[in-house]
């Protein structure tokens, strides 16, 4: 059984040659620019403060590497979407996001694209969903900061998010707080059976 409180960083990758190698899954996680995607991580692992979190959206601009139990890849990509980076920067964002996806596509067991509950998804979390899909890679949506909401808007806001992202029946759709840790036991146990290659793609 994979032991998620065993996760150590092991690098931020800026190109293509410093992607994982090895047949170990991956667990991928993706998001707007603060969604609050770097919380959820440290909400998952246990970890307060573990993967790198900032009040200044846009911060993580590599793909850091985190090695679970010595038996998974945890893959934190670039957020995407804040409107004051550069062009020159939101499209190096994108090329890196793109190549790590096509190199790594079918080691990806599980890809976890983090929303915000509170809020209509964008366009570019729109985007974001085709693009998983165009990939055939298996995910699961994360709708974090659900203690932003009253009772009665969460159930709307959650068919919203179903509703603007084409989600699938199959498609889980976890309500989560990271301040709160609402929703977690159930997101581990989505990312424990990743973990064991349920859902992976096939070759």
């Amino acid at each position: 059984m994979l032991d998620i409180t065993k996760t150590k960083f092991i690098r931020s990758a800026a190109s293509e040659k410093d992607f994982p190698d090895g047949s170990f899954p991956r667990l991928v996680f993706v998001g707007r620019s603060n969604v609050g995607k770097s919380s959820t991580i440290n909400a998952l692992l246990a970890k307060p403060g573990f993967a790198r979190t900032s009040s200044v959206p846009g911060k993580t601009v590599f793909v850091n590497l985190f090695m679970i139990d010595e038996q998974a890849w945890l893959v934190d990509l670039p957020g995407y979407g804040y409107a004051k980076t550069s062009k020159a920067e939101q499209q190096r964002y994108s090329a890196l996001i793109e190549s790590y996806l096509s190199r790594d596509r079918k080691s990806i067991s599980r890809m976890y694209m983090v929303v915000d509950a509170r809020h209509k998804p964008t366009q570019l979390d729109r985007v974001m969903a085709d693009w998983i899909r165009s990939f055939s890679i298996p995910y699961t949506v994360i709708a974090n900061k659900l203690d932003k909401l009253k009772k009665s808007e969460i159930e709307p806001n959650l068919a919203r998010i179903r509703s603007e992202l084409c989600l699938p029946d199959d498609v889980k759709l976890i309500a989560f707080s990271a301040q709160k840790l609402t929703g977690r036991d159930e997101l581990l146990r989505d990312v424990l059976d990743a973990s064991l290659g349920a859902g992976r793609c096939s070759e």
